[in-house]
């Protein structure tokens, strides 16, 4: 993968190769470590809220009776917003799985677009980030 980012930006990748170098193992060990803490947290976070998900819903289909318009728009609401709160969860898992896929290939912190260093403060925010601000910001435009 970075292959290709060395040929998008061949004149970023001697800083890249040496900002990826400044990196020692115990220091891609202890990323690693977080991200894998991270990813376990997710992953019971979605197993919880997938729990509680079907318990809402068994109660919504069987207490039906004597609802109205009103009640039946509530609760589509309710589930629309645990799909999407599900959703979320399982977009920041495909992340993290995403980041430390990266770590194993050698391309973690690196602008997957211009191949450049990620900067240390954005991946200390968020360290799943695949792109670097300025191509964050160009892709948020589009």
């Amino acid at each position: 993968m970075r292959k290709t980012a060395k040929a998008a930006a061949p004149a970023a990748a001697p800083a890249a190769e040496a900002d990826h170098q400044l990196r020692t193992e115990s220091e891609q060990a202890e990323l690693r470590a977080a991200l894998k803490e991270r990813l376990d947290e997710l992953v019971a976070e979605q197993r919880r809220y997938s729990d509680s998900i079907a318990v809402a819903q068994r109660e919504r289909l069987s207490d039906t009776a004597g609802d109205d318009q009103i009640d039946s728009g509530s609760k589509t609401v309710e589930h629309e917003h645990e799909v999407a709160v599900a959703g979320a969860i399982s977009e920041r898992i495909r992340q993290v799985t995403h980041a430390l896929e990266r770590i194993d290939e050698g391309g973690y912190g690196f602008c997957e677009k211009c191949g450049k260093p990620i900067p240390a403060a954005r991946l200390a925010a968020f360290p799943s980030a695949t792109l670097c601000v300025s191509c964050k910001q160009l892709e948020e435009r589009r």
